[in-house]
């Protein structure tokens, strides 16, 4: 194998895992290690109580994330979650959608579907999908998640001839399933901005990652029971020190999957963005308590993508 460990290397890459663990030198643009995600915040209710939690633990949440879709919040709505995050200096970022799982694909729902579950079915599907990048950058939003390489693709260079703001970004979703580092770095190639890294890599394999790109990493350090159900919160000292940058991402298990969420689950999706930020404070006080040197960003920090108010 040693011939082909060495093209690796020639190009950039680890030869193999990482098992030595290496202390990352790489931060973000404030010279912090690491930020704190909470995902699932399905609308401005949910965002508003994950704001409250957060000053009640007295801890910074730097970014927030929704999967219901773009189009399935009205415009007020998008308003609303851009000013209560513009409030804060706090990131939101809406999955831009549809996709297979959700339309009326058939593989989609089979035995072995779920490797294009989440891609994009369809030239018109990727119309759609695109249509979600603008209309939320059009209502202020300034990031947004993406789960298929043709549309990080074309949303890049929509990015680059101006049709999108110059500091949009692309949040690549658990769901696009890459999980090594040359994968990886194509994604950076073609223009993401962070990477969710699927939940069940060890950390001699995020260290690898990490060698090989330099974009953050957003990490589930609680997952969701469709994705894993791991909670990995001891793990959180040596991720921030291996995996820097990186977004510390507060999922929960034992929580029902509320996609597409909408005023039917609105309460329940509202009490479990606050059990995430409860998490958050648990989390973070373990990673207080085993790496006390660990840099977190503050509000507003620069990279993150607050949402625009006119």
């Amino acid at each position: 194998m040693e011939r082909t460990r060495a093209f690796l290397e020639r190009l950039g890459l680890p030869a193999g895992d990482l098992h030595q663990l290496p202390t990352s030198p790489k931060r973000f643009p404030d010279g912090a290690q690491y930020r704190v995600e909470i995902p699932s915040t399905e609308g401005p209710r949910a965002l508003a109580a994950i704001i409250e939690e957060a000053q009640r633990y007295g801890i910074t949440i730097h970014r927030v994330s929704q999967g219901s879709g773009v189009f399935l919040l009205t415009d007020d709505e998008i308003r609303e979650m851009a000013r209560l995050a513009a409030e804060q200096r706090m990131e939101v970022s809406l999955f831009a959608r549809p996709n297979a799982a959700w339309d009326i694909s058939a593989m989609a729902r089979s035995a072995n579907g779920g490797v294009i579950a989440h891609r994009l079915r369809g030239q018109e599907q990727l119309v759609h999908c695109l249509e979600d990048v603008r209309h939320a950058a059009e209502l202020g939003i300034r990031s947004v998640l993406l789960a298929d390489e043709g549309a990080l693709w074309v949303a890049a260079e929509m990015r680059r001839a101006g049709e999108l703001p110059p500091d949009f970004q692309f949040k690549i979703s658990v769901m696009m399933g890459s999980a090594n580092p040359a994968a990886i770095k194509l994604m950076e190639q073609l223009g993401a901005n962070t990477y969710n890294v699927p939940t069940d890599l060890t950390l001699a394999q995020l260290a690898a990652i990490r060698a090989a790109v330099d974009i953050p990493l957003d990490i589930y350090v609680e997952a969701p029971d469709d994705i894993g159900g791991f909670v990995r919160l001891y793990d959180i000292a040596e991720i921030v020190r291996v995996a820097a940058p990186v977004y510390i991402k507060f999922g929960l298990r034992n929580a029902p999957n509320i996609y597409p969420s909408g005023r039917h689950l609105e309460d329940v999706a509202v009490q479990l963005s606050r059990e995430r930020v409860r998490r958050a404070a648990l989390g973070l006080e373990l990673l207080h308590r085993y790496y006390p040197d660990a840099v977190g960003s503050a509000p507003g920090a620069p990279g993150l993508a607050i949402p625009v108010v006119s």
